[in-house]
């Protein structure tokens, strides 16, 4: 079964930062490109950014470049965003998923941005 369990979210004044993590089981993590997304209240599944299975391939959604790293640590199933200069439109609920599955979505990590 697969599971992804993200964790590392809070409260956090603009231009703060916070580190997310995802740690997944039930796959084959190391050769599975991953995805952040998140959902803003009253909005959409947005994503974040991507990295590729070998971890030399990340992309990012134009909102967030520049501020925002992915990465990977095969080694222990764990996927990571770091979030730096965050501000009050990061708002919202993140998810890490596996690229391209239909798999349910975890049950998130609450980011909250403001003064």
């Amino acid at each position: 079964e697969v599971q992804l369990v993200e964790s590392g979210g809070g409260l956090v004044q603009p231009g703060g930062s916070l580190r997310l993590s995802c740690a997944a089981s039930g796959f084959t993590f190391a050769m599975s490109p991953m995805t952040w997304v998140r959902q803003a209240p009253g909005k959409g599944l947005e994503r974040v950014s991507f990295i590729n299975s070998r971890g030399d391939t990340q992309t990012y959604a134009d909102s967030v470049l520049g501020r925002f790293t992915i990465s990977r640590d095969d080694s222990k199933n764990m996927l990571y965003l770091q979030m730096d200069g965050l501000n009050p439109e990061d708002t919202a609920v993140y998810y890490c998923v596996r690229s391209g599955s239909n798999d349910p979505l975890g049950q998130g990590t609450q980011v909250t941005v403001s003064s």
